[in-house]
């Protein structure tokens, strides 16, 4: 088997092993309901079962309700064009199709699964599928061949009430045009005055420029080429199809036609775009080379001719890569969630202006994680979203549903926007509906001046100005304005409009008075005053924490460039603990949010520290709006197996007997009694009502490696560890951490008590 690209960066049998192991493909099923116990089999399936299908039988919409087609997908296809490969037959097309729902799950949470026809019969595929359509929420069609594609997904739409989507057609057309959107915008054209050029004139091609029209390219200036020249008015053997986008142009052949052009569109064949041809364009020429596996024309060879061209490819080793994962899970995303009739004209423009729009924000540092590092800023390589850009879920599929709702195709529309999107934050992010509580919480609080005492850092900076975007507050950084400005210029943000203060540490008006005040606080410690004028001049987080222990700020965050230790010293100096001081990590897994400690504090804590971390978590819980249920882990059970730090925690327990604390409490015992209260009936003694929610390790190593554990292995998403007990609110990220972590940090620390009702 020959490789399909020059540039592929594994080898054929790479593939076939990755379909091959540990499992044949690349799907599975997972139940949504727990099968553990009778009563589980009974509600599941029989006698149960009867209850939802009596209900379905008379309402059929009630399948919406009791079954999960609301958010089934079925990718269909029959093989006649599979990729770039052709007509290879329907099994042949089932890796793509499982791929597919793959990238459905993986990006939108749809669930997906796939069906091969077995047929090329346009009218006998129809009737397969009329037949079967109404097991789901939508169908998405795939490689099938033009123009047979057009009339099977045309009649689908008006045989069946759900979204019917041919990705091939709508999914190249929605992403070229947020590209075209954005190419026009940086190369200083309106899309009105563009003359577009289509080079391939199949089911992508027709379907980009009917979009592109749509979204305002006048009909007038396009003109489309086929295999056999131009498509002109009156020109003789040419299908419905391409017939409804011919226009009267005097040219007849793609050379001819991209004299002076400012786009050309690339839906063909390797080299069917010359160097020639592109040197003939207009001035910032748009040249989208969408051919897959190999471009129209290289980038390479575009740069060659081209210092001015704007270029897009379907590849993801150029820049700029027209990728349908951008488009189709989150168009179902949104249609499913307003339960749509059809995808229409006006949401596939909403999701190509939301995309472009998108392109435009800051870009967050897990897309460069995910691309080796290599930092995105909007510009001539960037006018397109990644697929791993974390906002397309609940940035994109709202559009969808606001057009759908708009044009009249919801049945079920969306009547809180805002809680929408937090609902689709947290299908991918766990953490996403504690988050928004929290941010709710600050931003309704009286407004928290926030120090990043390391505001020279791009990543703070970044972090700070989508704080400030957030409305969380009003972020203050640390540093030399001068350098301050520049790398908030490299990273793509208008400082003159984001509102946010410097502060030289070295000339600040404030500095005499704290170091006087810093002085007082130290010179008993071994310090002269020197030292103390050093740390305030030089070190900006004495000088940070100054500020918010003399009142000019109300909280801080630190640590991208020191390690957690260090900074805490340096924190501890300046700032005394109101309280024991932990750290507590914030645990979500499968549906439960759990708070671990200590994280970060106390190495071995004895019974005293112990039960000083369970009552510090328990307030902390509190403020958080949780009702804390506190379990004290071990690898004992109630002194069994006998052990010294069994006894500590045994201890631990007496101790907040005596005190009478105001929360539930119990120990020792290992993590299946903790969190789940059916396993208890051995102990029927337990004080725990339900399942714990607050963990206090028997150590810190415990409460660490346990934590992170869980993280490495896929099955949590950790925050923290928040630094719990200081006197005045700070947090210290860990070495490197990237902006959402550090605007995470920052929105705790600008927390104000009350975002949650206990539950």
């Amino acid at each position: 088997m020959a490789d399909l690209t020059d540039k592929q960066t594994f080898s054929d049998e790479d593939a076939l092993e990755f379909h091959r192991s540990p499992t044949p493909g690349k799907i599975s099923m997972a139940p949504t309901k727990p099968m553990a116990t009778q009563r589980d089999l009974s509600l599941a399936y029989s006698p149960g079962v009867a209850i939802p299908v009596l209900a379905i039988a008379a309402d059929v919409d009630k399948a919406y309700d009791y079954t999960s087609k609301g958010n089934l997908v079925a990718v269909i296809s029959n093989g006649t064009a599979i990729l770039g490969l052709g007509n290879l037959g329907h099994m042949a097309s089932k890796p793509v199709m499982e791929g597919k729902a793959v990238l459905f799950k993986r990006f939108a949470d749809v669930d997906s699964f796939d069906v091969e026809v077995k047929t090329t019969d346009p009218d006998e595929f129809i009737t397969v599928v009329k037949n079967i359509g109404d097991t789901w929420g939508g169908i998405n069609l795939e490689d099938i061949k033009s123009p047979e594609c057009f009339e099977i997904e045309s009649q689908l739409q008006d045989l069946l009430d759900i979204p019917v989507f041919h990705d091939d057609q709508h999914g190249t057309a929605i992403i070229s045009t947020a590209g075209l959107i954005n190419a026009a915008y940086i190369a200083g054209k309106k899309l009105e005055d563009l003359k577009v050029v289509l080079a391939g004139a199949g089911a992508a091609g027709l379907s980009s420029i009917g979009l592109m029209k749509a979204a305002g390219v006048r009909a007038e200036n396009t003109v489309i080429v086929d295999r056999d020249g131009v498509v002109y008015k009156g020109r003789a053997n040419v299908d419905q199809w391409k017939a409804a986008h011919a226009t009267d142009t005097p040219h007849r052949t793609l050379a001819e036609a991209m004299i002076g052009a400012d786009v050309v569109l690339g839906l063909s064949a390797k080299g069917a775009i010359t160097k020639d041809m592109v040197a003939s364009m207009a001035p910032n020429p748009i040249i989208f080379a969408m051919a897959n596996p190999d471009p129209e024309i290289t980038p390479e060879d575009v740069l060659s001719v081209r210092s001015d061209a704007i270029m897009a490819t379907g590849r993801s080793d150029y820049v700029n890569q027209v990728n349908n994962v951008l488009g189709f899970p989150y168009i179902f995303r949104g249609a499913l969630d307003v339960r749509a009739r059809r995808v229409n004209h006006e949401m596939k423009v909403a999701c190509a202006q939301a995309l472009a729009a998108l392109a435009r924000e800051d870009v967050p540092d897990e897309v460069a994680a995910a691309y080796r590092g290599r930092k995105l800023k909007f510009g001539r390589d960037y006018i397109i979203p990644t697929p791993f850009d974390p906002r397309l879920i609940w940035y994109i599929p709202p559009f969808v549903a606001q057009a759908a709702m708009d044009t009249g195709v919801a049945r079920k529309p969306i009547e809180d926007m805002d809680a929408y999107r937090t609902q689709l934050r947290s299908r991918l992010d766990p953490s996403a509906a504690l988050m928004q509580n929290i941010s709710g919480a600050v931003r309704a609080a009286p407004n928290k001046r926030v120090v990043f005492a390391e505001g020279e850092e791009t990543a703070v900076i970044r972090a700070a100005w989508a704080f400030k975007q957030a409305e969380l507050g009003t972020p203050i950084l640390i540093g030399r304005e001068e350098l301050i400005r520049k790398n908030a210029a490299e990273a793509g943000l208008n400082f003159d409009e984001m509102g946010m203060a410097i502060v030289n540490a070295r000339v600040s008006e404030h500095n005499v008075e704290y170091t006087d005040w810093l002085y007082g606080r130290l010179q008993r410690r071994g310090y002269l005053r020197r030292d103390v004028q050093r740390m305030i001049n030089q070190d900006r987080n004495y000088f940070a924490a100054a500020m918010v222990a003399r009142g000019q700020a109300e909280a801080m965050v630190t640590g991208v460039t020191r390690n957690f230790n260090m900074v805490l010293k340096e924190i501890r100096r300046v700032l005394d603990v109101k309280e024991r001081m932990i750290g507590l990590s914030i645990l979500l897994a499968k549906g439960r949010t759990l708070f671990v400690a200590d994280t970060s504090i106390h190495e071995l804590p004895n019974a005293e520290e112990l039960a000083e971390i369970a009552i510090q978590a328990a307030q902390t819980v509190r403020k958080l709006g949780k009702k804390p249920r506190v379990a004290f882990l071990s690898y004992s059970t109630f002194g069994n197996p006998p052990g010294d730090r069994g006894e500590k925690v045994r201890e631990a327990i007496r101790i907040l007997d005596a005190r009478g604390v105001d929360f539930e409490y119990e120990g020792e015992m290992p993590p299946e009694l903790a969190l789940d209260p059916e396993a208890r009936a051995a102990y029927p003694f337990m004080r725990l009502t339900g399942h714990a929610n607050v963990l206090v390790m028997p150590a810190i190593h415990s409460a660490a490696i346990s934590t992170r554990l869980v993280q490495q292995l896929g099955g949590a998403t950790v925050i923290g560890p928040l630094l719990v007990g200081l006197e005045k609110s700070v947090q210290i990220v860990s070495l490197g951490a990237s902006v959402s972590e550090i605007m995470t940090a920052a929105t705790f620390a600008a927390y104000d008590e009350g975002a949650i009702g206990e539950e």
